[in-house]
């Protein structure tokens, strides 16, 4: 049986749009866009810059050779860091109106290879529901994208209830990624910020996800955890061990940490098949999706190899990671 064309839950897009509108008015939040790297553009927050660009984060075309060369047949296309979470929530809002935008023009022009998910100013809750509503009725929109935190204040922060309810309503998943990570003071060596400050940001935020109660007072929420969950499935024991034995863990969740492990569905990108394979057999092949990452340095070149010749998976297990699985999450089965 030939493993079926992969959907790509964790592709990053940064249309043209989104960078002018940094470059034209992000200067009032600190932000710029500096052109003169030839590898690309590179967006400079506070003085901190990103990775350059490299054209396949922006042109659409060598996206879609890309995809054809390592069997991705559909990318959900996603905004990351610096998100829109920088800038006063005048100008948020036009970000994340502009990427959106962007987003559901990919999908027009090629309905069967992008979807998109919406980015929304969500340091502006109110902003980010009006948002979210818009977004919705955009063609190809068949996600939300959020960060791990929103500067600093934690996803069980009840303001952003609103946000999750309309998700929950609109039948919308979230996918998160992690930015302004805990203890980067520590974690600027070795590029520590990401290899161990990403992972870690993920298993915070879905710690708040469950002991805030989110998961329990949004129980139709979908959310899908970036770089195989990081941390979380591999010290979830000692979170429901300090459930039971520390009061401050048990005030809002209503059953047993292990057991909302099946709540959060993963992302492939771990580089260890032995990692992988721990996740699978903990959380089912049924809750794992395949990521590339696309195209940063960290993701995986070819995202369908570590399933199709590094787990040894049946070839139904194998069908659900690579497609089934996205296609019934992102509404496109």
């Amino acid at each position: 049986m030939t493993p079926p064309p992969g959907i790509d839950i964790h592709a990053h897009f940064f249309p043209e749009s989104y960078l002018r509108l940094l470059e034209h008015e992000g200067a009032a939040a600190g932000a710029r866009l500096d052109r003169t790297n030839p590898a690309g553009p590179v967006i400079v927050i506070a003085g901190a810059p990103t990775a350059p660009l490299e054209p396949a984060f922006i042109d659409l075309e060598l996206r879609l050779k890309a995809m054809n060369r390592t069997g991705i047949a559909v990318q959900a296309l996603s905004l990351t860091v610096p998100m829109v979470y920088f800038a006063g929530s005048g100008l948020a809002k036009r970000l994340a109106q502009t990427f959106n935008d962007a987003i559901a023009e990919a999908h027009t022009a090629h309905p069967d290879r992008f979807v998109g998910c919406a980015t929304l100013p969500l340091q502006d809750p109110t902003l980010a529901v009006t948002e979210l509503e818009r977004a919705a009725r955009l063609p190809g929109v068949r996600a939300v994208y959020l960060g791990t935190n929103v500067n600093g204040r934690e996803l069980s922060d009840p303001a952003f209830g609103p946000v999750f309810e309309r998700c929950q309503e609109y039948e919308l998943p979230v996918l998160l990624h992690p930015i302004n990570v805990v203890g980067a003071a520590r974690l600027g060596p070795f590029y520590l910020s990401n290899l161990l400050g990403n992972p870690f940001d993920t298993a915070v935020a879905a710690a708040h996800l469950v002991f805030g109660g989110v998961l329990d007072r949004f129980p139709r929420l979908q959310i899908c955890l970036p770089h195989g969950g990081g941390a979380l499935p591999y010290l979830y024991g000692r979170l429901q061990h300090g459930q039971r034995v520390r009061s401050e863990a048990r005030d809002r969740a209503r059953r047993p940490f292990g057991a909302y492990l099946r709540r959060f569905t993963y992302d492939t990108i771990t580089h260890s098949p032995e990692a992988l394979r721990y996740l699978v057999d903990l959380v089912g092949a049924d809750r794992v999706m395949v990521g590339s990452d696309f195209c940063f340095d960290m993701g995986y070149e070819r995202p369908r190899d570590i399933v199709t010749k590094r787990l040894g998976l049946k070839a139904a297990d194998q069908a659900r990671i690579l497609r089934g699985n996205a296609a019934r999450l992102l509404g496109l089965a």
